[in-house]
């Protein structure tokens, strides 16, 4: 038998059917409200016909106060309850799972679309391109605005279980608000909250808690976490092991392994020639955190091979393979590879030739393949990078003219 068939039996005994998972993948597929739309419903429907045992959606946010990109959906109250069960309803008749991906952006936001940017500490953001607030200092979060936020994040994930979905995923890796927090780089703060890894820990804990008391013991919480941030004076791989054996003792249920912040984006494939050699960009972290956690695993970040997949969950160095682009290119791979259909999926991204809007593409090219999915076509690999970034820049000048007819 293909090891990637295999059952897993997460802690709380919730089992999920085979060894596969599309990891989160930016979407921007909800409306100008921010509301989950027929064509992201439609998208999911398509995935969950084509075999992964986990799907995790893309980032929902948890506020409408930070929101990451232009199109994000957020979940904060029940008022789109009817569209988010049929968002849920999308995996029915399948055995594949369908976890909600939550988060808070922190810093990590575009200026554009948030009136403040809240974060651990005033750090601003230090880079070029598609999230460039580098000229905007985050506001520094109260202990008020702490706690409020970490009762967001279990109130959206109540919603969520309301809703349908079958877990969730705390979004705690990429730079985002957790990964701020864990981090010494971007919280420098000097209360119950920073310094010590302790302390920078305790707000992820927190968000843990809390949700799982909402939520109950038998609804599956996983967490996306850095193995490092690839940044000096950053997140480092020590500090992340540490962390593991934290929320593994709390009783977490599935832990997704990836790296890197859009600083240093490690996980859109900014990988040494020997790591890519290698094909899956975190597996020597993995293979160590493997001998601390009895906590299942899961590695999103270069698999491209149905071979080099089945290897590394047939040594027991992981339990569930992450792919993300891929899905965006051939939606149907996780029955391709059970079958013995397909062994090799690689993307190519159809570049402009310009660097600032290239280096946009590792996210927004393949959110147009996702719309060619959701909208009932079939993926384009030749797709033109110029028409993906016309259409994307149409999308931040369409919410610039909404707000000002709002005012």
């Amino acid at each position: 038998m293909n090891e990637l068939e295999e059952n897993l039996m997460l802690p709380n005994g919730v089992v999920l059917h085979n060894r596969i998972a599309k990891s989160a993948m930016s979407e921007n597929l909800s409306n100008r409200y921010h509301e989950p739309t027929p064509v992201l419903i439609n998208l999911y429907k398509k995935w969950a016909q084509g075999g992964a045992g986990l799907l995790i959606t893309g980032n929902i946010m948890i506020t409408s106060d930070a929101i990451g990109e232009p199109r994000n959906v957020v979940v904060q109250d029940r008022k789109n309850m009817k569209i988010l069960t049929q968002w849920a309803n999308s995996v029915k008749g399948t055995e594949t799972h369908l976890w909600a991906q939550i988060n808070h952006p922190g810093r990590q936001a575009m200026k554009e679309i948030n009136k403040k940017l809240k974060a651990p500490s005033a750090v601003p953001l230090k880079m070029s391109g598609r999230k460039n607030v580098s000229s905007k200092i985050p506001e520094a979060l109260t202990e008020s605005e702490i706690l409020t936020v970490i009762d967001a994040f279990a109130n959206t994930s109540l919603i969520l279980k309301e809703a349908g979905f079958s877990g969730v995923q705390i979004h705690g890796a990429h730079g985002y608000l957790i990964s701020q927090f864990l981090s010494p780089k971007t919280n420098i703060r000097k209360d119950k909250w920073g310094g010590s890894l302790a302390n920078r820990t305790r707000f992820v804990v927190e968000v843990y808690r809390k949700i799982r008391a909402y939520v109950g013991d038998k609804f599956p919480i996983g967490i996306k976490l850095n193995s490092s941030d690839f940044q000096k004076g950053g997140f480092s791989e020590e500090e992340s092991m540490e962390v593991v054996k934290i929320l593994s003792n709390e009783g977490i249920d599935l832990i997704e392994v990836s790296g890197g912040t859009y600083e240093s984006p490690m996980m859109m494939g900014k990988q040494k020639t020997s790591t890519k050699e290698r094909e899956a960009y975190f597996m020597k972290y993995i293979e160590k955190v493997r001998k601390i956690t009895d906590t299942p695993l899961m590695l999103t970040g270069g698999f491209r091979t149905a071979l080099v997949m089945q290897d590394a969950v047939g040594s027991n160095k992981l339990d569930v393979i992450g792919v993300a682009r891929p899905f965006a290119v051939f939606p149907n791979m996780a029955n391709d590879i059970l079958k013995g259909k397909r062994n090799e999926f690689q993307t190519r991204i159809k570049r402009t030739g310009v660097k600032a809007i290239d280096g946009m593409m590792n996210i927004i090219w393949y959110e147009e393949q996702l719309k060619r999915i959701g909208n009932g076509n079939k993926t384009n690999p030749e797709l033109n990078g110029w028409l993906v970034f016309f259409k994307y820049l149409w999308l931040i000048v369409d919410k610039k003219i909404i707000e000002v007819f709002k005012k």
